[in-house]
């Protein structure tokens, strides 16, 4: 059987601001979001959190208006702000003076980058999927069911094989309200028995740990016994403080090895925790979930294709190794081959780093910044 996993970016709407060329841009609509949800939330708002508000509402273009074109602040009960003289004022007290967040804009996303997503998936052939940044499961059903049957390559991509049906499709909504949660797709002979979420699961200080959530998919194998599947996206590294990012990411990693452990000590053989871990292996954040004896990753194991880059993002250097299968003992000893999936990726300035579809023409019409990676198993 093949287990693979794919962050595909959104399949068919993401937030503007996320669509934007100019990374710099991105980076700081995405910090004012979050900045003024976070600060949106606290019973009563310093002179600091003022200045800091009236800022991120004119980044996001909302200092006179409720809706721009990136972004809407709902004000449900109560009013945040006003202009004074031509200057913008906080004038709410605190969260318990009024209601309301800030909502990013979506788009739909490229109609031929949706295709390649279509036909990375095809080519991968994976009969268990992990999905990362699917905005809901009505979303991955409606791409199961309408966009991967009959997909159609260019003569030079074409595979040998039809693409595999997924009938099975299971996403459950996580704690990013930008419609980038983690789901499965699943072929007819692997059942998804259940699925436990962790989305309330708190960190030290009692808010939210995962940034969207590690979800626990139990599936049955069709030669009998049961397969554990960890889908994990966690925090990033580019939006907000790093020592924030890289203690969130810490705090996750620590929590997934401890779920990791409660499956193997309940007598669970088969455990994999898969997923985009926004941060490469010998990073500090990640040390709790790989060192020690923790799962291993596939892509130091012997049967790994390596095809002379570490990475999974982008251009494939060590630094953007993000994506993992991370493997237990089990599953680790039934190794038959692994590898990575580059084709739907640009790659390089000019789209010439490495060879990709014969569809994609330019960076936006690529299935994805990252490549899917793969392992098949002898289960």
């Amino acid at each position: 059987m093949r287990l693979a996993s794919y962050n595909v970016e959104n399949l068919f709407e993401r937030a503007r601001a996320l669509n934007l060329m100019d990374r710099a841009a991105t980076k700081r609509l995405l910090e004012a979001q979050a900045g003024l949800n976070a600060t949106f939330r606290k019973p009563d708002y310093t002179a600091t959190d003022r200045r800091k508000m009236a800022k991120w509402l004119e980044v996001l273009g909302l200092g006179r208006a409720d809706e721009s074109k990136d972004a809407i602040l709902r004000q449900n009960r109560g009013r945040l702000r006003q202009r004074k003289g031509g200057k913008l004022e906080i004038t709410a007290t605190g969260g318990e003076d009024w209601v309301g967040w800030v909502e990013l804009k979506t788009e739909p996303v490229n109609a031929v980058a949706i295709d390649n997503t279509a036909r990375i998936i095809a080519l991968l052939r994976a009969d268990l999927l992990a999905v990362v940044e699917a905005e809901s499961r009505p979303a991955l059903r409606r791409f199961a069911s309408l966009l991967l049957p009959g997909v159609d390559f260019a003569e030079e991509d074409a595979p040998e094989a039809p693409s595999l049906a997924y009938p099975r499709v299971m996403l459950v909504d996580g704690n990013d309200d930008r419609g980038i949660d983690v789901g499965l797709m699943a072929t007819e002979d692997f059942a998804i028995r259940s699925v436990s979420s962790h989305v309330d699961d708190r960190d030290a200080k009692g808010g939210l740990l995962f940034s969207r959530d590690c979800a626990d998919y139990e599936v049955a194998l069709p030669s009998g016994g049961r397969l554990h599947l960890l889908v994990n996206h966690f925090k990033s590294q580019g939006y907000g403080a790093r020592a924030e990012n890289d203690a969130r990411r810490r705090a996750q990693a620590e929590r997934v090895r401890a779920i990791y452990e409660a499956r193997l000590q309940a007598g669970v053989e088969f455990v994999a925790v898969l997923g985009d871990l926004n941060d490469r292996p010998d990073s500090p954040p990640l040390a709790p979930l790989l060192g020690d004896g923790g799962p291993r990753d596939v892509s130091r194991h012997p049967n790994y294709r390596d095809d002379g880059r570490p990475g999974t993002w982008r251009n494939g250097t060590a630094a953007n190794k993000l994506d993992y299968i991370l493997l237990s003992p089990g599953l680790w000893d039934r190794v038959q081959a692994a590898g990575v999936e580059r084709r739907g990726v640009w790659g390089g300035t000019w789209g010439t780093l490495f060879p990709h579809l014969a569809t994609i023409a330019r960076e936006e019409e690529a299935a994805s910044d990252h490549a899917a990676i793969w392992v098949d198993l002898g289960l």
